[in-house]
Formats: C-alpha cells, sequence, structure tokens
C-alpha cells in the first residue's frame, strides 16, 4: 500500500451502498457516457464549433461526467463495506438503528446511521458524519448527547439500538 492509499479517507457503506455505487458507475460509464457523445456528434454538427453553444454545452457535459466518473472510481477505491454481522448494538455506530428522544420537545424520532455516500435525511438515513450522527457514534443506551447544531446545541437521549 502506498503512502497515498494509507492517508486516503476510507468510505464506510453498507453492501446495499457497494451495490448501488458500482450500478452507478457502469450506468455512468455506459449509458452516459454514449448520450454524451451523441450530444456532441450532433452538436458538431451545426457548424462553425467557435460559435456553438450547443457544442461548448456538451464538452462541458463530457467535462463534468469524466469528473464524477473519477470521483465515483476513486470512492470505490476507498470503500469499508459494514457487514451487518459486524454491527453490534452494544452502542452506535454505522449500520445501527437509533430511537432518540430530543429532550427540549419530547419527540421521539428514529435514525439509521450511513456512511455518507448513503446518507438520506428525508429517509431518516442520517451520516455518521453529520452533526446527530456523529454526537451519537459510540454511545449507549440510555445516553445523553449533545448535538452541536447551526442553531445551537441541543440534547439527546439514546433509547433504543437496533440493526
Amino acid at each position: 500500500m502506498s503512502e497515498m492509499d494509507s492517508n486516503s479517507k476510507k468510505i464506510v457503506v453498507s453492501a446495499e451502498g457497494l451495490r448501488q455505487m458500482e450500478e452507478k458507475l457502469k450506468y455512468m460509464t455506459t449509458v452516459r457516457r454514449a448520450e454524451v457523445a451523441e450530444h456532441l456528434s450532433v452538436a458538431r454538427g451545426f457548424g462553425d464549433l467557435s460559435e456553438n453553444a450547443e457544442y461548448d454545452e456538451a464538452k462541458d457535459e463530457q467535462a463534468k461526467l469524466e469528473a464524477d466518473i473519477i470521483e465515483l472510481e476513486a470512492a470505490l477505491s476507498n470503500v469499508v463495506v459494514i457487514d451487518d454481522s459486524d454491527v453490534s448494538t452494544d452502542a452506535v455506530s454505522v449500520g445501527t438503528t437509533v430511537r432518540v428522544l430530543y429532550l427540549d420537545e419530547g419527540e421521539e424520532e428514529e435514525f439509521m446511521i450511513v456512511g455518507p455516500r448513503e446518507s438520506d435525511p428525508m429517509n431518516n438515513k442520517i451520516s455518521n458524519e453529520s452533526p446527530i450522527g456523529s454526537a451519537m457514534m459510540r454511545h449507549k443506551v440510555g445516553e445523553v448527547v449533545t448535538v452541536e447544531a447551526p442553531d445551537g446545541p441541543y440534547e439527546l437521549r439514546i433509547l433504543e439500538i437496533k440493526l
């Protein structure tokens, strides 16, 4: 392992998250590349490339796609897959689902803790690097944690940790 590899940030994902990343890469390198190539071909047909806005737009689209592919390939090379059998419910970690009580509001909410690439707050999948996720990491049932939020700190009590 080179020095660069050992210093690269590992990306934690579930087996499902890895599958989704691989599918996205396959789609981008096959379907999207072909679509962008077709856009370029059509735009070239519009004539003088120096004054061809469609061609410039297609080249920009191609550059963005290639950058996205490189970024995803780099992410895949740094993936650590979390298997359910590796996850314990003794403390909050990536792969656990946590039920919490907001102490100031008296409301309960449940979150699945995932890696940043799988984060989907609208579906209560929060990153271990988010304010709530990072505050809860490695804490146990019954503990109160303080979440440092942009609009000020608040406290949560961890009620349950499950898979």
